[in-house]
């Protein structure tokens, strides 16, 4: 009896050259990931290894320096201020009612953009970035010329009688979130247009056959499929939100307090580097605490 070995052997040197092939594949990841992370290791992970250690120090109010120490007293500063907390939670809710905001408002704007067969939709793409190309300082100012008690709006609506003394719109919450909402927007509308245009519009089309109306459509079919791409775009604006600087201290005041000004003001204001860096670390911890479980939450929705 004859026994044939050559399909087996071939199978074997198929899986030999296939494993080659995917070591040769993560070996030049690999070597492609190393540079970026050593860049990141250098520029971001140490330099917050510091800043850690300088949260633990002392800092001695008299002569407003910094003494080597290991102490919690920073964070036990911060949490058992009311003033601080107040900080912590008004920053909390300016991020999430901007996200919010960006979020209703960016999505019909996302899906027009990635629906429409106009010739200009380079433009109007355009024009949607094109407010990231001013910082975020100038178009404060600008929103300081509108808010104004003798700006735009004010003496618009004098002028017409509908009021008799000026609105106070600067230098109060509304005026912050209305400043970073308009700062964050475009992030939210790119993060879902990108999204939004790799879904199929047959699949819309199938529950519009399927006698589905607009509003079922968009609950069952569209919002599930666009899902990554409102969890990047409310990542990335409530981040954002989070450590916003310029806007709330513009539009804000000396008396309205975020956390990024507070982290500034430790720094350069008092020079308290151990209660900076200790606010600093309180913030990323927030940050990032509740950024991982809004990632969970919307994760385990997807799958459903």
């Amino acid at each position: 009896m004859t026994v044939v070995t050559a399909p087996t052997d071939t199978a074997a040197a198929a899986r030999l050259i296939a494993a080659e092939e995917r070591g040769g594949a993560r070996l030049t990841a690999a070597m492609l990931v190393t540079p970026a992370t050593i860049l990141v290791a250098v520029g971001l992970l140490i330099p917050l290894v510091i800043l850690f250690r300088y949260s633990l120090n002392e800092f001695v109010t008299q002569r407003k320096l910094m003494v080597e120490a290991v102490t919690i007293a920073n964070y036990a500063k911060f949490f058992t201020d009311p003033y601080y907390i107040n900080v912590l939670v008004r920053t909390l809710r300016v991020a999430v009612t901007v996200t919010a905001i960006c979020l209703v408002l960016g999505f019909p704007l996302a899906y027009v953009l990635a629906r429409t067969q106009s010739r200009f939709k380079n433009l109007l793409l355009m024009l949607v970035v094109l407010p990231l190309f001013v910082g975020s300082a100038v178009r404060a100012a600008g929103w300081m010329t509108l808010f104004g008690s003798k700006g735009a709006i004010n003496a618009t609506l004098m002028g017409l009688g509908l009021i008799s003394t000026p609105l106070e719109i600067m230098y109060t919450e509304t005026a912050v979130i209305i400043g970073i909402t308009a700062v964050n927007l475009p992030f939210m509308v790119l993060s879902l247009q990108s999204v939004i245009e790799n879904i199929g519009r047959d699949v819309e089309e199938a529950a519009f056959s399927l006698g589905a109306h607009p509003l079922a459509m968009f609950r069952r079919v569209l919002w599930p499929l666009a899902l990554p791409g409102v969890l990047a775009g409310t990542i990335l604006t409530f981040i954002l939100g989070m450590n916003a600087y310029a806007t709330p201290v513009l539009l804000g005041g000396p008396k309205f307090q975020m956390m990024g000004p507070l982290v500034y003001g430790q720094f350069a204001g008092v020079n308290n580097w151990p209660f900076g860096a200790a606010i600093s670390f309180i913030l990323m911890t927030a940050t990032l605490l509740l950024t991982i479980a809004a990632n969970l939450i919307v994760q385990r929705r997807y799958r459903r």
